[in-house]
């Protein structure tokens, strides 16, 4: 502490000393002190009442700097938490898109000195399904355990982001290749590990893409290459591993290419419907055609659903294409019906997704072109998948029972290949069963199968179900279908799918016997129309 001395032997001095300690004091020296001098000097009254007021304000800056200090501290650690908020995932606590982005650019910047980084992002299957049959709260516990999962499949090094949804994202830093797919493959293994949820028991697929950084790029490149990975690996039913390499961009924005012409490709008229039959496998006699829909690109030609209808769920175009095969397919069999005199018990086929089950709007939509088709509910019969019956929700359940109330048939179609139980069959409200063609084994038969056919179709008997058999391509098999007690059968042999304009009296008229059944030679369909 400064102080400055006042002296007694001249009254100018020592004010001339006091006005110094005050101008020091104002400068903001405050550890400044004047020496009082004797007692009973009037002065060093003066002189005491400011080195108290010297000492309260240096009291003051003290407390204030203190307050100042605890502040910034408060601030700084606000700051801190309010990042790591705008960088976390708050289910999973994983870090977030913005994290995952800057862990990606500041590893591609020193990818010179620590080595490239590898991206893995993954996709878990079946995410929707589990949300519809268990509910939201029983899919955040997914979540977390899938977060806990890939976090312990890495380093800590190593970063693992949620993206959103059921992505999420892994940086592997200084990864080769051959290393970043053991690492995903570890991941696939570890989320397909059994967890129970709700006391239900549940295993997770994953769909991987991985891609390696290069020199130049950057972390959007990077995104946009283990992103198309994994869309490739999801279309691949042999991988849910992927490794990018340059061909699988060029698929990726044909892809997309695809998915904008598709939007307008119902406006367009450019959707077409070809026709099945279906027939009693007994008499040969026709008891139904199934609506099969086609795009008719205009470069392309003719595109089959299996490229386009997955496209359609994807862009949101499903609900719009599905009213259209509705509709068209019911003015075409009342088209029918009024050209041929087409036999009342005909029925039309139609497939429908698990999307459409989920539009409230489904069923005022089949009521109303029912009525304004002037068609029998009965003469209607919608084909749904194994898994969209099972897996289904309150809004698919009160579908089912509208359907179902107001006349329409409801079978289930591809049983086979999904859950296959018969605990499903006896409880599930439909009218019939379609068997998948992978059953039925190659067209040329010896007789092996036999036996297995037998025991399904007797499984489909007890449950009081109609059987129709797909993929019927040989005689012998139409032949082994009726003596087993099939009732009908689709397929090649009867007929391929073929435009309504092809659909003739003289095509209608054809079925009219069994030629399957008969001591005659092996036929290919040639008795029959084809198409």
């Amino acid at each position: 502490m400064e102080r400055v001395a006042l002296l007694a032997e001249s009254p100018d001095m020592r004010f001339a000393d006091l006005l110094t300690g005050m101008k020091k004091i104002g400068a903001g020296e405050l550890t400044t002190r004047i020496c009082t001098g004797f007692q009973g000097d009037p002065v060093g009254e003066v002189v005491a009442g400011f080195n108290q007021m010297a000492q309260d304000l240096q009291d003051s800056k003290a407390q204030l700097e203190s307050r100042m200090k605890t502040r910034t501290t408060m601030l700084t650690d606000a700051f801190r938490k309010m990042e790591l908020m705008a960088l976390t995932d708050p289910l999973t606590q994983l870090r977030n898109r913005a994290a995952l982005e800057t862990v990606l650019e500041s590893s591609l910047a020193e990818q010179a000195l620590n080595g490239a980084p590898a991206l893995l992002l993954i996709d878990l299957d079946s995410f929707k399904g589990i949300n519809d049959s268990l509910g939201h709260s029983a899919l955040d516990a997914v979540l977390k355990i899938v977060a806990e999962r890939l976090r312990s499949s890495v380093r800590k090094i190593d970063t693992v982001a949620r993206l959103g949804g059921d992505e999420f994202a892994v940086v592997l830093q200084n990864t080769a290749a051959a290393d970043a797919q053991r690492v995903a493959r570890s991941m696939v293994n570890s989320l397909s590990q059994p967890l129970s949820v709700e006391e239900t028991e549940l295993s997770i697929g994953a769909s991987v893409g991985v891609a390696i950084a290069k020199q130049d790029d950057s972390a959007l490149d990077l995104i946009l290459h283990a992103d198309t990975a994994m869309y490739a690996a999801k279309n691949n039913s042999n991988a849910n591993v992927v490794v990018f390499r340059a061909a699988l961009l060029n698929a990726r924005q044909r892809h997309s290419a695809l998915a904008a012409e598709l939007q307008n490709a119902i406006e367009n008229h450019e959707m077409v419907l070809h026709y099945q039959p279906i027939v009693e496998l007994a008499t040969g006699r026709l008891v139904g055609l199934e609506a099969l829909v086609r795009w008719q690109h205009p470069q392309r030609g003719l595109v089959m659903p299996d490229e386009f209808i997955g496209l359609a769920e994807e862009i949101g175009a499903m609900a719009d294409l599905a009213a259209w095969v509705l509709h068209t397919a019911l003015s075409q069999l009342r088209r029918w019906r009024e050209t041929f005199s087409l036999d009342p018990s005909i029925t039309m086929r139609i497939n429908i997704s698990a999307t459409q089950l989920q539009r409230p709007e489904l069923l005022d939509d089949v009521k109303r072109l029912l009525l304004a088709e002037e068609i029998e509910p009965s003469a209607l019969v919608l084909e749904l998948t194994e898994y969209s019956m099972v897996t289904g929700n309150e809004w698919d359940l009160y579908s089912f029972r509208g359907l179902r109330n107001l006349g329409v048939g409801l079978a289930i179609d591809d049983f086979g290949t999904g859950y296959s139980s018969i605990s499903y069959l006896r409880a599930l409200p439909v009218d019939g069963v379609k068997l998948d063609k992978s059953l039925i084994g190659d067209p040329v038969m010896d007789g092996a199968e036999r036996p297995f056919i037998a025991a399904i179709l007797q499984l489909i008997k007890s449950c009081q179900l109609d059987a129709t058999f797909e993929g019927v391509e040989t005689q012998q098999q139409a032949t082994m279908l009726t003596e087993l007690g099939c009732k009908n059968g689709q397929g090649y042999y009867f007929g391929r799918p073929v435009p309504a304009s092809a659909i003739t009296g003289h095509w209608l008229e054809a079925f009219q016997c069994a030629p399957w059944l008969e001591d005659s030679a092996p036929v290919t369909g040639a008795s029959l129309p084809i198409g």
